[in-house]
């Protein structure tokens, strides 16, 4: 794999990040020690430096496993991501949430699990709407100053509280958020109304989770294997359906997989993208990885882009309507026939 910087920053990451959720068998499903420690060694084998994991993946067993292997391996060569904000502990009021207290338990717990005194990037895993902004990213800020992180990093939170964080970050000279991980595929790409948008402005890389849906976008549910999904799923609706169909449709006439179309697809978007792709199989991932080699035509995005087109909402259609045009100062609009 090829090597990009993650963010605004110097960090190099290969253009597929591993995704550790399922390392563990905890819940009655992912891979025992021995399969996840021959993903991670396909995953490396082919120039895979990129782990993403959080404190509450199969109750801690994911960093656990992370960790064992990483005692054996060479610990600078790989860019460990997790992530704290989730309940990984019923002790206290305070083991959940944003706020600093769980912020600085769950690094410390997450050291121990993973047998190394650093984490490259953490993420705030999901936003709480209870925590201030600027608690965040003080505690950030402070843990990176100690040494035990080496970037910050959110997900799953709304673009205008990355937007105030980033801000604040630059104002007080802290250090800002370099990566913004969100759910984003075809049959999610709401994220593009303002996140995405926002990401771009700030210099942020985007580090999609679920970017096949949860393996529908590879037409397994088509073929009728259900799995665990509800019933109920967007994942199966006549959107989705119809999204999935286009794309085994480009898979066919490139001869590839249709996880290779999904994930290129991603990477294809104009603005820094590297998706996490979970594996509890290693064939799953070796065929995953050879995403790499695949190129997309112009057609075929297109094709993949109109069968996957949603509505951006105000004000993103409004921009796009007929009638408004840039006005001389360029990047205002103005109303020039619909007043």
């Amino acid at each position: 794999m090829n090597y990009k910087l993650l963010g605004r920053s110097g960090l190099k990451v290969s253009e597929l990040c591993l995704g550790t959720m399922g390392f563990g068998t905890e819940g009655g499903w992912g891979a025992d020690a021995a399969t996840s420690f021959e993903i991670m060694d396909a995953y490396t084998k082919e120039g895979g430096n990129f782990l993403d994991t959080a404190n509450v993946y199969k109750l801690g067993t994911s960093e656990k496993l992370i960790g064992e292997y990483m005692s054996n391996h060479d610990r600078d060569y790989f860019v460990l991501a997790t992530k704290y904000s989730l309940k990984d502990n019923t002790t206290n009021p305070n083991a959940s949430g944003n706020n600093r207290k769980n912020m600085m338990r769950s690094v410390e717990e997450s050291l121990k699990r993973l047998k190394t005194d650093f984490i490259d990037v953490l993420y705030l895993h999901i936003w709480d709407d209870i925590t201030p902004i600027d608690e965040v990213m003080r505690g950030l800020d402070d843990l990176i100053r100690q040494g035990k992180v080496n970037y910050a990093a959110i997900s799953d939170t709304p673009a205008w509280v990355v937007a105030k964080g980033n801000t604040l970050a630059e104002l007080m000279g802290w250090s800002q958020f370099i990566a913004l991980q969100v759910e984003y595929s075809l049959l999610s790409r709401t994220p593009e109304r303002d996140l995405i948008p926002m990401a771009k402005h700030f210099g942020m890389t985007v580090t999609p989770w679920a970017p096949l849906a949860g393996g529908a976008l590879t037409g397994k549910y088509l073929k009728g294997d259900k799995g665990r999904i509800k019933p109920e799923s967007n994942r199966l609706n006549e959107r989705a359906e119809k999204i999935t169909r286009v794309v085994m449709e480009v898979a066919k006439e490139l001869g590839v997989s249709e996880s290779h179309v999904a994930l290129q697809w991603t990477m294809s978007r104009g603005f820094s993208c590297i998706p996490i792709v979970g594996a509890t199989k290693v064939d799953q991932l070796k065929d995953n990885l050879k995403t790499v080699d695949v190129q997309l035509t112009a057609e075929h995005i297109a094709k993949l882009d109109e069968a996957s087109k949603f509505e951006l909402g105000f004000p993103g259609d409004f921009f796009k309507e007929d009638g408004v045009k840039m006005n001389s100062f360029g990047g205002f609009y103005d109303r020039v026939e619909k007043r």
